[in-house]
């Protein structure tokens, strides 16, 4: 399964999927530079740009499905600053972003697309510009494979055919950036949770503060162009 047929289907036919990222996206936004022109790849339902537009970000999109594209202009009155495209190829010009946020995307890319896409990002960033972003914790990919009942095709089911640790996402990482902060951490957005997930959350928030790594936590990194 392609993943662009995967991400347009989620992002504009269930984007209730979509509803527990709020709390990793607005921590994002607080890490944007100040007052800059911000990029976002991967639209998801657009609360990154409601976010970034509120606290007077100059905000800029790019995704591959054209009907996010459309909504996000719709939506945000973006016009052209609402781009169809692929982090490996971004269609802007040369050091123009104080920022660029990738978050949830790397994980979804093979080993030569992310070199290209880290290349490209370094390049419409300005000197001393951010890269901002996320990718899940130590993911195990293989509890996550599901088939396709048509083709019998295995696939998993949000399209991530890389998985990361800190290290192997650093050594990434310090080829096009010098990394300011990594961590790893859970990101909860309480309000889509059931009492059911807000006590499980509660643990996991618990033993992440006592220093024990667990599932379903992100690490978070920024980098500046050198």
């Amino acid at each position: 399964m392609k993943q662009d047929s995967i991400w347009d289907f989620y992002q504009n036919e269930m984007p209730e999927v979509f509803s527990g990222s709020r709390a990793r996206l607005l921590f994002l936004a607080k890490k944007v530079k100040p007052k800059g022109r911000v990029l976002n790849i991967g639209v998801g339902d657009g609360t990154f740009e409601e976010r970034a537009i509120k606290l007077g970000f100059d905000v800029y999109s790019l995704d591959p499905s054209e009907r996010s594209v459309a909504s996000i202009r719709q939506r945000f009155s973006m016009s052209e600053r609402a781009r169809v495209g692929y982090s490996q190829d971004i269609p802007f010009t040369d050091q123009h972003f104080d920022s660029v946020v990738i978050s949830e995307v790397i994980e979804h890319l093979s080993d030569e697309v992310i070199e290209k896409t880290l290349s490209e990002i370094s390049r419409v960033l300005s000197l001393g510009g951010r890269i901002i972003g996320t990718v899940p914790a130590r993911e195990n990919l293989s509890e996550q494979l599901i088939i396709c009942p048509d083709c019998g095709k295995r696939f998993h089911r949000w399209g991530h055919v890389q998985t990361f640790d800190s290290r192997r996402l650093m050594a990434i990482l310090t080829k096009h950036f010098e990394v300011k902060e990594m961590f790893e951490r859970p990101f909860i957005t309480w309000s889509a949770l059931n009492w059911k997930g807000k006590a499980i959350a509660v643990i996991k928030m618990c033993l992440w503060k006592l220093g024990f790594q667990g599932s379903g936590e992100q690490i978070f990194f920024c980098g500046i162009k050198r």
